[in-house]
């Protein structure tokens, strides 16, 4: 006879608690190994959860909508459909059965589930395996889509909602970075970039008088803010002028471009000149990081914020970019983002021009060396090098370093060359 646990799975390494979004399978429901049980909200995201053992499931200890700490049980898993009372009877502790029945297996033979993207990564994954997404599986099913004809485009192969849609000519494909084992190995210990908070969050159902709880993604970033507070950092601002970028925006929007991918592109073409800007801080010494990947912060509809990473913003041209950019923003609103898509940046976009902020400064994300802030682009009266008087589009922007490892005239020099950039040669940024 065997009883097993599934315990609360740590997806993140800030992660402390997780969430039930949604149980896939019901009490009673047969269970192979590998396969999906519950979803679990995370830090940032949604995550499908795997167990290690085939089985029923016969118990649920926390329902959907109730949290559990890492490492806690929260369900159990029967061999067989006789063993289902008998884990049922485990749930309280005065039981008949509870008594003469031994305890459950130890975390380290017990099921744990584990999130997909690190179980494939694992002992467990089956070679040849189809692996899908509980939603993607689901929309299969509704539009008759042959799963064994697909190609994942998610982590190490895995189908995702979107490879069904472009299955059926839905949505056009996207191309999306490659997460590689050594991608996901890396990041996983890396902490959570977190930007600074927009001022207003959106509580969709405050009630004057009533204490609201943090979410979970709230919570994140309130242990983001806090740690940055042990960081020396210093800002330095630089006024822009964009009429060359405003206007090829303009040419290549009806493409699909975006202004956000535009400016992510920029730094990070910048930032191949300025590597420290692109480096972090350890006790150890300097982290230069060999990829430049661009964290854009975006608000969530119910308070907090993500940073999706646009990766190797600097290898990758503008079209891909901003493809890849509606997908990421799309799928973070959704909470379907891996960890390796908002845990990975190198340096921070934050842009509240789009709400007509002049300026400001930014709180620098844990575990990153810098932190750009983006003001609207406003036309302004300007004096000419030949002394005449004309009006320009010009914005204001602000980085926050890090000065244990980079010095003013660093940043100096990165603003002077992003400047030159935009205001130069803009057109290079669609080679």
């Amino acid at each position: 006879m065997s009883i097993n646990e599934v315990f609360m799975p740590a997806l993140s390494s800030t992660m402390t608690e997780g969430k039930i979004v949604s149980w896939v399978k019901s009490p009673g429901d047969k269970v192979e190994k590998g396969e999906t049980v519950v979803v679990v909200e995370s830090d940032k995201a949604d995550m499908d959860v795997e167990t290690f053992y085939e089985g029923y499931l016969a118990h649920i200890i926390v329902p959907a909508g109730e949290t559990a700490p890492v490492g806690a049980a929260i369900a159990y898993i029967a061999e067989t459909e006789a063993e289902i009372p008998t884990a049922k009877s485990l749930a309280n502790p005065g039981g008949a059965a509870a008594s003469s029945m031994p305890a459950p297996l130890p975390v380290a033979a017990a099921a744990i589930a584990t999130p997909v993207t690190t179980s494939q990564n694992g002992s467990n994954h089956q070679p040849g395996r189809v692996v899908v997404s509980p939603r993607a599986r689901k929309l299969a099913k509704e539009l008759k889509v042959d799963l064994n004809t697909l190609k994942g485009s998610g982590p190490y192969g895995r189908i995702v909602a979107e490879d069904i849609e472009v299955a059926v000519g839905k949505v056009p494909p996207v191309t999306t970075p490659v997460v590689t084992p050594a991608t996901v190995t890396a990041t996983v210990t890396a902490p959570a970039p977190v930007v600074t908070p927009i001022p207003t969050q959106v509580v969709t159902s405050s009630v004057p008088g009533q204490v609201v709880p943090f979410t979970t993604l709230q919570n994140a970033v309130i242990r983001g803010m806090v740690a940055s507070l042990s960081v020396p950092v210093f800002r330095v601002s630089y006024t822009i002028s964009t009429d060359g970028l405003d206007k090829l925006y303009k040419q290549i929007k009806s493409k699909g471009v975006t202004m956000t991918a535009l400016l992510a592109k920029a730094v990070a073409v910048t930032l191949q000149k300025h590597p420290i800007l692109n480096a972090s801080y350890s006790d150890q010494g300097v982290v230069n990081h060999s990829d430049i990947n661009i964290s854009v912060a975006v608000a969530m509809d119910d308070g907090g914020l993500i940073t999706p990473v646009l990766q190797n913003a600097d290898a990758i041209d503008i079209y891909s970019l901003s493809r890849n950019w509606r997908s990421l923003v799309e799928r973070a609103r959704t909470k379907q983002l891996q960890p390796a898509e908002y845990n990975s940046g190198t340096f921070t976009l934050s842009n509240l021009g789009m709400f007509g902020v002049d300026t400001f400064d930014a709180i620098l994300p844990p575990g990153q060396g810098s932190i750009l802030a983006i003001g609207a682009s406003r036309p302004q009266v300007v004096a000419t090098t030949d002394g005449l008087f004309a009006v320009r589009q010009q914005m204001q922007v602000t980085i926050t370093c890090d000065h244990r490892i980079i010095y003013g005239a660093d940043a100096a020099g990165f603003l002077q060359d992003l400047a030159k950039l935009i205001e130069t040669n803009p057109q290079s940024l669609t080679m």
